[in-house]
C-alpha cells in the first residue's frame, strides 16, 4: 500500500488490466496483503474493516489509497488516513477499533510470511500468473505476453 510502483500499476495498469481480462471473465484477480512497513500494514487493515459491511468496499478502499497514497504516506498519516477511512463508511471510533484489532493484524501477517515462505514473494508489486512469477512493475502489453498463451490454450 506504501509501494509508489504499486499505485503506478493500480492507476497506470489495472484498469485496461480489469477491462481485458477481468471483467470478461478471462481472468481472475485476488490482491493478496503484503505490506511492506507498518502504515501499510494500517491501511490494508482499514480496507478489510470497511468491507465488513461491505465486501465491495474492499477494492474500492484500495482504488482510494493508492490513488491518495501521496497524501497519507506522509509522517503524519492518521488525519489523511481517517479522512479516506470516513468516506468509506468507518467512524473515528470503528477507525480507532480497526487499527488495534490484533486479530486482522495477524491475518494480514500469516498471508505475508505465507507469501514470502512458500511463495518465495520477496517485493511488491509481485504476480502470480497461472503460478508463473512476474515481478516489477509490468506494462500491459508484458502481461498480455504472459496471459494470453494460457487462454489460446484453453
Amino acid at each position: 500500500m506504501t509501494c509508489p510502483h504499486c499505485a503506478h500499476f493500480q492507476e497506470a495498469t489495472f484498469p485496461e488490466l480489469k477491462k481485458r481480462y477481468i471483467d470478461t471473465g478471462k481472468v481472475r484477480y485476488i490482491l493478496r496483503d503484503f505490506p511492506l512497513d507498518n502504515l501499510a500494514g494500517a491501511a490494508f487493515v482499514l480496507a478489510h474493516c470497511a468491507a465488513k459491511e461491505d465486501k465491495n468496499k474492499y477494492y474500492s478502499m484500495i482504488d482510494t489509497l493508492f490513488s491518495q497514497q501521496r497524501q497519507w504516506a506522509v509522517e503524519k498519516p492518521i488525519p489523511p488516513l481517517m479522512a479516506i477511512a470516513k468516506q468509506a463508511g468507518l467512524t473515528e471510533q470503528s477507525f480507532n477499533a480497526c487499527l488495534t484489532n490484533q486479530k486482522a493484524w495477524d491475518a494480514m501477517e500469516s498471508v505475508r510470511q505465507r507469501a514470502m515462505n512458500q511463495f518465495k514473494v520477496q517485493s511488491t508489486p509481485t504476480f502470480f500468473i497461472n503460478g508463473t512469477l512476474v515481478n516489477g512493475a509490468v506494462s500491459i502489453e508484458d502481461f498480455a505476453k504472459v496471459i494470453d498463451p494460457y487462454l489460446k490454450g484453453g
